[in-house]
Formats: C-alpha cells, structure tokens, sequence
C-alpha cells in the first residue's frame, strides 16, 4: 500500500500522464546507447540494480522494515510475476535494438489483448465479443507491421516486442490470480532477477560488468525512469476507471515514437507507412477496447 494515495480525479490524472510522460523516454534512453545492441547484459544488470534499490527505498519509506515481510507473502504468484517481468524486461532491450522504437512500443500497447487471452486461459475471465474484435483488428495491425519487418530484416525485433508484451501479460494475470500479491515487491524481484541472468551471463562471456561511463548513466537513468513512473501510476490509478487508464496509457506509446521522431533529440526515427498503417489499427483497437471496458464498468488498481 502507497503511503500517499491521490483519490481525486482531477489530480490522479495528470499525475498518471506524467507517468506514462516518464516512461516514454525509454525509447529514447535506449537510442543514446552507444552499440546498444552489443550491451544487452550490462544494461540489464545495471537496470535491473537501479529498480530494486530505488523500489526498495520507496517500500522502506512507505512501511518502514515491515516491507521485508512482503517477499516472505510473495507466494507462488509473485514469483510467477517477477520471472515473467524479467522475461518481459529482457525482450524488451533485444526488441527495440533490433526494430525500431513505434514497432516495439506498438507490440507493448496490445498489452491488454494478450491479457484477456491469458486471463481467458487461466482465470476462465470472460472475453465479451467486443473485445474479440478490438482483438482481431490490433491482430490484423500486428500483421502490417510484420510484412514491414519481415522486409527491413527486423521480425526478430518485432516477435521479441511481443514476447515483450506476453511477460507484461504474465505479470498482470498474476497479480489477479491472488490479488493481494505484493505489486512493488514482485517487480523488485524481476529487477534483482534480470541481474542474476545477467551476471551469470557476463561471467560465462567473461566480459566486463561495466559498460562506458556514459552507457552506465543511461541504463540507471532508464531504472530511474521505470521505477518514477511506477511509483506514480501507482498512487493516483487506484480510483481511476480502466478505461481511462488504457487511454492514458497511450501517452507512453505516442510519446515514445514522437521522441525519436523529434529532430531536437537527434534521432530522427521516421516509422514506415506499414507500420503507420499497423499502429493506427493498434491504437484504434485499444481506444474500442477502452469504450468497451468502460461500458462494462470494469475498473483496476494498483495498491
């Protein structure tokens, strides 16, 4: 639980754009890497220390040394959470090094279609037949930018953007399989266990933990990222409707392709008119999707 819940409307949603602000700079982060694609380990040891220090402090500061407790009740869905997050987290890097950033950040927004799916195959979640249209249009979406990958040599980028969005869904279905699993504490854990796999990794390669000074920075910057914007979502999504949650949650998205577009930042990532044509699908979807889930006043939180 938040030692600082915001319970008005007004307020919690701006602070949840500013959230989704925060993590829409990853993108952009990942792309000032130097040979990002050669430092997949480092950048996930790195990362995944910063999440489990900074989400540790926070914990400490919101429940004092009883927070320690809560890796004691993280029980069987927890684990299963945090290794599906680190895979998520995992896939997420050789993704976005291997495609560019709207292909990866478009695979992440059909999120909550893999959810549903999942939530269907384990938790017998009904899926309405709306939803199974919003479903089918993202599909067709995620079939354009495929053709496109497929073209510029870059499907593996967009299969791992997937695999991506399937560890998320993991993470999510968990969390409602038993519901009063220790949120924070389960993505600490998948923080602690990307650098686990990573050390292991680094040690076996027998290359160095330290990147350059400069890639250091970034991979920090992009757990501090991360982990602000959790921490935010957190204490202002609890009284919010889902369907203004899944809105907002394109802010990460736009954002994040808008970033690597802007010539100011130097970047100048154009996405191609398949997957222009594909993202537009997906987001149409999603924005059905939020119609839909409002209709059916269904709401999450996170505590």
């Amino acid at each position: 639980m938040s030692f600082l819940d915001i319970k008005n409307p007004r307020v919690a949603i701006p602070v949840v754009l500013i959230a989704g602000i925060f993590w829409s700079f990853g993108a952009l982060v990942v792309r000032y890497i130097d040979g990002a694609a050669q430092v997949p380990w480092q950048y996930l040891f790195t990362r995944g220390l910063v999440i489990f220090i900074i989400l540790n402090v926070y914990l400490y500061l919101a429940e004092g040394n009883t927070f320690l407790q809560n890796y004691l009740k993280i029980g069987l869905s927890g684990v299963v959470g945090s290794i599906g997050l680190a895979c998520a987290m995992m896939s997420f890097i050789w993704s976005i090094t291997h495609t560019t950033a709207a292909v990866t950040l478009l695979m992440l927004a059909a999120m909550p279609f893999i959810t549903a799916i999942l939530g269907y195959i384990f938790l017998k979640e009904k899926i309405f037949p709306d939803t199974l249209i919003s479903i089918l249009v993202a599909a067709i979406g995620i079939g354009f930018m495929a053709l496109n990958s497929k073209e510029i040599g870059t499907l593996s980028g967009l299969l791992f953007g997937l695999l991506s969005a399937l560890g998320f869904s993991v993470f999510s279905i968990s969390l409602r399989w038993r519901k009063d699993t220790p949120k924070f504490t389960t993505v600490s854990l998948a923080g602690i266990i990307c650098s686990l796999v990573s050390a292991v990794v680094i040690i076996k390669s027998e290359s160095s933990f330290i990147s350059t000074s400069k890639n250091e920075l970034l991979f920090a910057l992009h757990g501090t990222l991360v982990c602000t914007g959790l921490i935010l979502y957190s204490i202002s999504s609890k009284n919010l409707p889902a369907a203004e949650l899944t809105l907002l949650s394109l802010t990460e998205v736009v954002g994040g392709i808008f970033w690597v577009w802007l010539p100011i930042f130097g970047i100048n990532e154009i996405p191609s008119t398949n997957t222009i044509i594909g993202g537009f699908l997906v987001l149409s979807a999603i924005f059905y999707f939020s119609l839909i889930t409002q209709k059916n006043r269904r709401f999450i939180g996170m505590t």
